[in-house]
């Protein structure tokens, strides 16, 4: 602990952002970098606690509290603190394949739970950490490391996600030699796809891991649907030792009232996976806002993201509606430190649509009754209510309406951003795998097995829809069980 003090003497700092007003002009990432100084400044906040929670990685109330992949936070906070950034480095890669991507667009429940918390601003744990690897990529730190002997086993991973892509590379340092398929053009899943390039740019992040990656020797095979006839099942089990499943949970949740079939309503992934490829080609085949009405029904990261993108676009307005409460501004008493702060926020997208329209674009306690469509059958309004949650005969809290709130709002573009049900049946039924009660793919948590000896699963479509770091830490779960079913035992951690 390099700084003893240094959580009495420092506040808390983050780097500044680009204006709101600034930033809605392009698709460059909007967060920028601190000076290494403060950033040493901010290492020395952390009081490299007796019982540290920032990296407990466990579940409290059903939320994280706490880095799911245990990274060793006190370690590298006291090395940049001291200014030994390649020494951090190396204590940072410990547990975390990407922190590239964890340090953009994971939430941070490590800040969270941090100790100091519990008095006084966490430390700023995620900023200190994309800046170390940032800085390993920098001064050529980070390089190929391809295995020094093969095992002469081979692995399919199907789906290039976040769990598909920590368990490629930890089964590839192991030996295996892994290949990596994926339906879409590009590898990377939710992380090329699902997050617009604000937020995690494309061809400088993602891209450069990718590349690095094949580098090391793992195959990623694209524009291939494992399942189809053009790569069935039969040939995804003969050709290969050991299978892990780590496709996602891509199937959305829909909105079926009347008006649903309506020109305009799209899925919220539907809608960003068509704008990332077009700032990827160069074209215009893209879901547009331009001169729109949005309204996006639903919250979260995703609901953000497509604010966010909306206003890219050049919308004429932007409305979020949400079905759930306004948290409160300070921590309730039914939620104490170190649960993950359930904290009324502005992330970066209300924040882009209040300087653009002069307020917060979220409406809470309501939810939408119907679509109206114009003659030529597009969406041209959403009919909405506010409810109350209320017990039913069960004693479940469910929504009802409240008379005399109905409204009719205008509406050009509709985005359904409200969560996935799971993994997309077809394959795991071709695969004929057990599944569980939510139609997730069946396999114990820290085990990975499936219902077929040889075939793991990880990630959404074994746990249900979670954050991205979730994902890195059950795809290193399931390399590790993996390489120990291959081999007999397994040093992998």
């Amino acid at each position: 602990m390099g700084k003893p003090t240094g959580f009495m003497e420092y506040t808390r700092e983050v780097p500044a952002d680009r204006a709101p007003l600034e930033r809605i002009k392009d698709w460059n990432e909007f967060h920028l970098h601190m000076p290494d100084e403060d950033l040493r400044t901010q290492g020395a906040r952390c009081m490299d606690c007796g019982v540290p929670f920032c990296h407990s990685g466990v579940l409290i109330s059903g939320m994280a509290s706490g880095c799911p992949i245990s990274n060793l936070i006190p370690e590298w906070n006291d090395l940049i603190y001291r200014n030994l950034w390649s020494k951090a480095l190396d204590r940072l890669l410990k547990t975390n394949n990407f922190p590239e991507f964890t340090g953009r667009v994971c939430p941070a429940p490590c800040e969270g739970s941090c100790t100091l918390a519990s008095i006084d601003p966490a430390v700023t744990i995620k900023n200190i950490e994309v800046s170390i690897v940032e800085r390993g990529f920098e001064q050529g730190w980070i390089v190929p490391a391809p295995p020094a002997v093969r095992t002469g086993k081979k692995v399919a991973i199907v789906g290039s996600g976040p769990a598909g892509l920590s368990a490629a590379a930890q089964l590839n340092k192991a030996g295996h030699s892994v290949t990596v398929f994926e339906r879409a053009d590009l590898p990377g899943g939710l992380l090329m796809y699902g997050i617009p390039n604000m937020k995690l740019d494309k061809r400088e992040v993602v891209l450069r891991r990718i590349k690095l990656m094949e580098a090391e020797g793992i195959t990623f095979v694209c524009n291939t649907e494992v399942g189809s006839k053009a790569f069935s099942v039969k040939k995804l089990r003969s050709g290969f030792d050991a299978v892990i499943m780590t496709t996602g949970a891509t199937q959305p949740r829909d909105l079926p009232i009347e008006g649903r079939t309506l020109k305009g309503i799209h899925f919220a992934m539907d809608f960003l996976t068509s704008n990332t490829k077009a700032l990827l080609n160069g074209s215009d085949d893209f879901i547009s806002a331009k001169g729109k009405d949005v309204i996006i029904i639903g919250g979260g990261d995703t609901g953000t993201d497509c604010v966010g993108t909306s206003l890219r676009h050049g919308c004429s307005s932007v409305s979020q509606l949400e079905i759930m409460p306004r948290f409160p501004d300070q921590r309730a008493d039914d939620n104490p430190w170190p649960e993950w702060p359930k904290v009324h926020k502005m992330d970066y997208g209300q924040e882009e649509a209040a300087a653009r329209f002069g307020a917060d674009p979220r409406t809470f306690l309501t939810t939408a009754t119907k679509f109206e469509g114009d003659q030529e059958g597009n969406v041209k309004a959403v009919h909405t209510v506010e409810v109350a949650w209320q017990k039913n005969d069960k004693g479940q809290f469910v929504p009802q309406p409240v008379p005399g709130t109905e409204q009719v709002r205008p509406a050009g573009l509709v985005l359904l951003a409200m969560g996935f049900l799971g993994p997309e049946q077809s394959l795991v039924d071709a695969l004929g795998l057990e599944k569980d009660q939510r139609s997730n793919i069946k396999a114990d948590f820290e085990k990975y097995s499936t219902s077929i000896p040889g075939v793991f699963a990880a990630g959404d479509c074994r746990r249900g829809q979670s954050l991205v770091v979730w994902a890195f830490n059950e795809g290193r779960g399931a390399a590790r069980e993996c390489d120990r079913y291959l081999m007999g035992s397994s040093e992998l951690p």
